[in-house]
């Protein structure tokens, strides 16, 4: 039979006398601890400990000693340094059945305190069981809210809330803190509503929950809500902790203007304050900015930076390209004796990296006391970022030797190295290993990789079979093979690639249509451009994007529709020195000299500095209307800007200009000049000579190339068989052409055939030169047969002439060019008759085809 309790008679009850037991029975186990902690109990004042803890406690005060020890013994949250731990709670808790428990039994609380201290879930529900069997649950129904979320059972803890309507806001505090223990950071914000909708009032720690779980969830304007809420409360003044809260809300929210004017107005600021606000700017790319307030910390705030504030400026640092400040905290950390800490060696690593110091970052990753895969991965992401793929696989290696095993990072920096160098071989082992360690199924970025590693590799074929077996794929890993075709010249595939991001149920972002823009401009599907063209608009993706712009310019420039990519180019937003130099190509390109050299002028009336780029479509533009002088200028400038070293395409587009342009000694002089003479160059030299009728000079060349250890490629063999057409060098031509494939181990292209078929026909072989032509192993083109047809008017063969003539149809029935040619053969070979037959052909094909 339950032994009762006499209301008011706590001294002498035998809960209290169980408790007092318990006490000493701790005391006895640890007593030198114990004994301390019991002397600073007694010696305080009890009244904070009473209370509760930061949140508060519904828990009465007790005048009761025994009571407040045990009380004291397990305070909420916060308690005191040192204080024992109530070990033997579960054997006092089977006890109570045998106890009658009535409402003034203050000893249940101090039970309720300590299963939520120890979260011992299990004596708290025989605890609740107890209180359920004498009644007292709406007495007791705050503290088992707070016991139950302490201990994680949310749910029970709301169900009791929902029972028994709080006049307290405790147990709203309790609850809102076990959700956002959890990360149940939706229900912090609900369960806040609903607190605020039953008149009670959050205290500091709740609100600061709340300002967490909206910077979590990036719930910017609930977060600017409740901010409005403690300013009217008056909350906000002289509070550090919320108004850290605060801060660190709107930093991770990324509204850097409000965090700022909540720093501002923070009095007093702390480390914690200083250091996000410093974070929010270094890691929103905002490095100087970070860097001003680091000062001012200094200067103002009287305040020694910890590991935590050099890491945000190290980022920083790195993020501006501040390597002469990014050392002088190298040197400080190091001073400070900090190197030891490996995040901060870490940090240090990735700022060296970020200001594309490789070897002081090398040296710092040795010299770090220890080092893990974070460590390894920064110095790897900078060598492949940076183009070092060779660095990066010796480093992965070392890496490995030191018994450190990669992880998804690491593999994804080596595939960007493979990339970087285009190494197949050793992409395929990293692809080998990654399937072993079954890496491909948990992170999609591995996959992404791969995929952008065979495309860079030129294997299209193995990037597409690799996308199409991935367990998943997002329009990331569609953009790498997309981007891949795109950039190989393959728009067809491109093309089809597109469709199926559809089929999967992707959305095309910024990336996926500027990869498309260039499929469609590669291959001249202007409708199809245009058609992408409305989508982007639809879809408001042209705001601000300089770079899908600057695509559509060229995709319409390159299909030859000038007017409308001037028309766009109008209509962005913000134009650069790229979207400019995309409408000036296209006008050099299609030969309107004349317009890109007025867009040139535009640009520059904007503000815009050309680039490279803009330069050699310039001097291309300048080549197609002999404008020599504007070239001139141009090459003046290009000088003054410090752009001709080591530049070969410039250097070419000069080369080229002045040759075309008939200034054939500036062009060769200026090539003398140059240090970095390659067979492009020699080229576009040879080409010059050969257009001015200089064939003498063009061989001359050649042999010069050819003396200087050059190979010759397919435009440099294009000059010299010309040359020698020109010269009617039969021999020294076919002995050119034939050593193409015997001694340099090339193919001739449609071109070199065009060369010696005008080689072979101006000197009068006209048999040979037929057949050459039905040599040829690929489809013959209209330009092969006029070529003959030349010929056979110069010397008169009609016979031939005919053949070519009927050949030259089945080809290309519109083009003029061979019926004037046969007209003409037939005019010098006295038979007007078929001429006039071959005229009225061409009159009647012309009016048919509109």
């Amino acid at each position: 039979m339950p032994v009762p309790l006499s209301p008011g008679g706590c001294k002498a009850s035998l809960l209290m006398a169980t408790i007092r037991q318990l006490w000493t029975l701790e005391m006895a186990e640890n007593p030198r601890q114990n004994r301390k902690f019991r002397e600073k109990a007694c010696e305080s004042s009890r009244e904070e400990c009473f209370q509760g803890s930061r949140l508060g406690s519904p828990y009465p005060q007790h005048k009761n000693k025994i009571t407040q020890e045990a009380l004291w013994l397990d305070a909420p949250y916060t308690p005191p340094s040192g204080a024992p731990v109530l070990h033997h709670l579960g054997p006092f808790v089977s006890m109570l059945g045998a106890i009658e428990i009535h409402d003034n039994a203050d000893g249940l609380l101090a039970l309720l305190e300590a299963c939520a201290r120890k979260k011992d879930l299990q004596s708290g529900n025989k605890v609740h069981d107890v209180i359920l069997q004498n009644g007292l649950l709406e007495t007791y129904s705050d503290a088992l809210v707070i016991m139950y979320a302490r201990c994680g059972a949310l749910s029970k803890a709301k169900e009791l809330l929902d029972m028994h309507k709080c006049r307290s806001a405790i147990p709203w505090h309790a609850l809102i803190a076990g959700y956002a223990q959890q990360g149940q950071d939706q229900n912090v914000l609900i369960h806040f509503e609903y607190m605020q909708h039953e008149g009670l009032s959050p205290d500091v720690a709740t609100i600061a929950f709340v300002l967490k779980s909206c910077r979590s969830l990036k719930s910017l304007d609930k977060g600017e809500q409740i901010h409005k809420e403690i300013s009217r409360q008056g909350l906000f003044a002289n509070n550090t902790l919320i108004g850290n809260a605060l801060l660190d809300m709107y930093v991770k929210c990324g509204a850097l203007v409000k965090a700022q004017q909540v720093f501002e107005e923070l009095s007093p600021r702390n480390i914690v304050s200083w250091n996000t606000i410093i974070a929010g700017h270094a890691h929103n790319g905002q490095g100087k900015k970070a860097l001003r307030y680091f000062d001012r910390m200094r200067q103002e705030g009287g305040l020694s930076p910890n590991a935590v504030t050099f890491s945000s400026i190290l980022k920083a640092c790195g993020s501006s390209g501040a390597l002469h400040m990014g050392k002088q905290i190298h040197e400080k950390i190091s001073r400070e004796g900090l190197l030891n800490n490996l995040k901060l060696g870490t940090a240090l690593v990735d700022m060296y990296v970020k200001c594309g110091s490789l070897v002081k970052a090398r040296e710092v990753l040795e010299d770090l006391p220890s080092r893990d895969v974070i460590s390894w991965n920064v110095l790897l992401s900078g060598y492949a970022q940076k183009g070092h793929g060779e660095q990066a696989l010796t480093c992965f290696e070392e890496m490995r030797q030191g018994g450190i095993s990669p992880d998804a990072v690491t593999f994804v920096c080596m595939l960007q190295a493979c990339a970087s160098i285009r190494a197949i071989d050793k992409g395929e082992r990293i692809h080998d290993e990654i399937d072993r360690q079954g890496f491909l199924g948990k992170y999609v970025q591995l996959g992404n990789a791969l995929v952008d590693m065979y495309a860079k590799c030129g294997a299209l074929q193995k990037a597409h079979q690799v996308l199409l077996d991935l367990p998943s794929r997002n329009i990331v890993t569609w953009n790498a093979l997309i981007a891949g075709y795109a950039q190989g010249g393959h728009g067809e595939q491109a093309l089809k690639c597109f469709q199926q991001v559809h089929l999967d149920g992707l959305m095309p972002d910024a990336v996926t249509y500027t990869c498309i823009l260039k499929s469609c401009g590669s291959i001249g599907a202007i409708e199809k451009g245009e058609e992408i063209h409305d989508t982007i608009s639809r879809r408001g993706l042209l705001e601000n994007n300089i770079v899908l712009g600057t695509a559509l310019v060229d995709m319409y420039a390159k299909c030859g529709a000038l007017e409308k990519a001037q028309r766009v180019l109008k209509v962005l937003q913000s134009r650069d020195v790229v979207s400019w130099s995309a409408l000036i190509s296209g006008y050099a390109q299609q030969g309107q000299g004349e317009q890109a050299l007025n867009c040139f002028e535009c640009m520059q009336r904007e503000g815009l500095s050309p680039n490279a780029v803009t330069f050699a479509s310039i001097l291309k533009a300048c080549a197609s209307i002999g404008a020599v002088d504007k070239g001139e200028q141009i090459h003046d400038a290009i000088a003054q800007q410090g752009l001709l070293k080591n530049n070969i395409i410039l250097g070419t587009a000069l080369v080229d200009m002045y040759a075309k342009c008939g200034a054939l000694s500036k062009a060769h002089l200026l090539l003398k000049e140059f240090s970095f003479r390659d067979v492009v160059l020699w080229g576009a030299l040879m080409a010059g000579y050969v257009q001015q009728g200089h064939a003498k000079e063009a061989l001359c060349c050649f042999k010069e190339m050819q003396d200087e250890g050059l190979t010759p490629d397919t435009v440099a063999f294009s000059s010299v068989l010309l040359a020698c057409s020109q010269l009617g060098l039969v021999e020294d031509g076919y002995m050119h052409f034939m050593s193409m494939s015997s001694k340099y181990g090339m193919k001739p292209v449609m071109e070199h055939y065009i060369c010696m078929v005008d080689l072979l026909g101006r000197a009068g072989h006209l048999d040979k030169a037929g057949s050459m032509i039905k040599e040829i192993p690929f489809p013959k083109n209209i330009l092969i047969w006029t070529a003959l047809l030349g010929a056979c008017q110069i010397w008169g063969d009609v016979n031939i002439g005919r053949w070519a003539f009927e050949e030259a149809v089945l080809v290309d029935r519109t083009d003029s060019a061979a019926y004037i040619l046969m007209s003409n053969i037939y005019v010098a070979a006295g038979m007007p008759d078929d001429a006039k037959k071959i005229d009225a052909m061409r009159i009647r094909i012309k009016a048919s085809s509109g």
